[in-house]
């Protein structure tokens, strides 16, 4: 379960993403490592058995089983707004992992990137078919695997053909300075802390998004959390700081001073584990790459889709219209609201390819990330850990999160004055900081009226 968690919050981001990061930031790019560890850590080691406590009293399985049973809710209110954000931003995240999907087989096997799509669409599209929710952990665990072996021991094969990794601190020093100062390579100290905290900040999203926390709710008991939080601290450290490294050591062996590294690596960088790959490893092993790839876009997309059709048959449809309606015949209707999701998604994803060609994948990644972060974190993290919070409070939150995400990414961004440093700092941090103040200011509020 820990595997399938940490596939699942990881995806093509990490191999295609993080890597990339790696290679245009620099030693900067090691934060994203430090926000995700924290992230991780906070999550198993604080949160995972409270929220296991509770939501097995509740017998709940889906996040919104969860708040409304806590609030002991009367209405149906809750439901409906988590479900519709649940399944917006899904919709978006899914678009951005099909798109990666596209640029990995087009990146890695030379494949037109519209039919890698479709690809890579069709294969995880079959397996949530025939096994639903099982199937899907199951076959995040066996890609966890992979992401795990294949990203670690990379790094070591290209640090042994370069004389033990001798000259990387000058070699990045000689292709750009900037490239070699941890605190971010600005002579303005305030983009240095903004490009800082953005990147830390993408941590935040472990700490209650529906997609991780469900597998809290299905692991058989609080006891297991305990081997579980070690599996998922070692898998987020060890990866995550392999996937820097191995974008740093491309940016060292091929390009030069002065170079604009996107010409070399191609837009936000995608290309590095192809170089990476076919310049230090034998054809077959270059093969099991491209595999790791699509299995961490894919253990996503499948996790994604499973947990939004779920949002939409049982919280929405069955809970609010058929009461009546048995689990066991959702069944196929869950598919077609799979599949019609789905298909929501790849058409998003080929919309965005045409509109937006100098997209970085990165980013593009991280903004569904942060909708669903910052609609569903604060809620949980409130409902754990203070009594005060209302069901007033939490409806406030998820409508703020989810508001301020496009509002600080299409509007606050664009300002003149406050974008660029916006624009480093990222949209999770600041709607997560508003959903929370939000929250805490109704629920005090709703309750002082009462």
């Amino acid at each position: 379960m820990a595997f399938s968690a940490r596939a699942t919050g990881e995806s093509g981001w990490l191999l295609i993403g993080l890597t990339g990061m790696g290679a245009l930031a620099g030693l900067s790019a090691y934060w994203v490592v430090v926000g995700e560890v924290l992230g991780v850590v906070i999550s198993w080691w604080f949160m995972a058995k409270r929220f296991k406590r509770r939501s097995d009293a509740y017998e709940s399985i889906t996040i919104p089983d969860y708040l409304q049973s806590h609030f002991q809710s009367t209405t149906h209110t809750l439901r409906i707004i988590a479900a519709s954000v649940l399944s917006v931003f899904v919709i978006i995240y899914v678009s951005s992992q099909i798109d990666a999907t596209g640029i990995a087989f087009e990146s890695l096997l030379g494949m037109n990137y519209y039919a890698g799509a479709l690809l890579g669409f069709t294969i995880v599209l079959v397996y949530i078919f025939i096994g639903g929710f099982v199937a899907v952990v199951w076959s995040d665990f066996f890609q966890g695997l992979l992401m795990f072996f294949g990203l670690v021991l990379l790094p070591i094969v290209v640090w042994f053909s370069m004389d033990r990794g001798q000259g990387i601190i000058a070699g990045l020093d000689r292709i750009d300075p900037a490239l070699t100062h941890l605190w971010g390579g600005s002579d303005d100290v305030w983009m240095n802390v903004f490009t800082m905290l953005g990147f830390a900040m993408i941590g935040l999203g472990f700490l209650g998004s529906p997609q991780v926390y469900v597998r809290f709710m299905s692991i058989k008991s609080e006891s297991e959390i305990d081997n579980g939080k070690w599996v998922a601290a070692i898998f987020t450290l060890l990866t995550d700081a392999s996937a820097v490294t191995i974008g740093i050591l491309a940016r060292i062996i091929f390009t030069e001073p002065g170079q604009n590294p996107e010409t070399i690596f191609g837009i936000g960088a995608t290309d590095v584990l192809k170089l990476m790959t076919e310049n230090f490893l034998p054809n077959i092993l270059v093969a099991i790459y491209v595999a790791i790839v699509l299995s961490a876009i894919m253990s996503t997309i499948d996790s994604l889709l499973v947990l939004a059709s779920s949002a939409i048959t049982r919280d929405f449809y069955q809970k609010i219209f058929r009461p009546d309606l048995r689990d066991e015949d959702l069944t196929t209707l869950s598919r077609w609201v799979t599949l019609g999701m789905a298909l929501i998604a790849l058409g998003l994803a080929m919309l965005t390819a045409i509109l937006s060609p100098d997209r970085q994948i990165f980013w593009t990644i991280i903004f569904g990330w942060s909708g669903i972060a910052a609609t569903f974190c604060p809620v949980v993290i409130l409902t754990l850990f203070w009594p005060g919070y209302t069901e007033k409070g939490a409806i406030a939150t998820m409508i703020a999160g989810f508001l301020c995400v496009p509002l600080f990414k299409f509007v606050f961004q664009e300002m003149d004055t406050i974008g660029p440093y916006l624009v480093k700092l990222d949209v999770l941090a600041p709607s997560f900081l508003i959903a929370m103040v939000v929250g805490v200011l109704v629920s005090k509020g709703s309750s002082a009226g009462k």
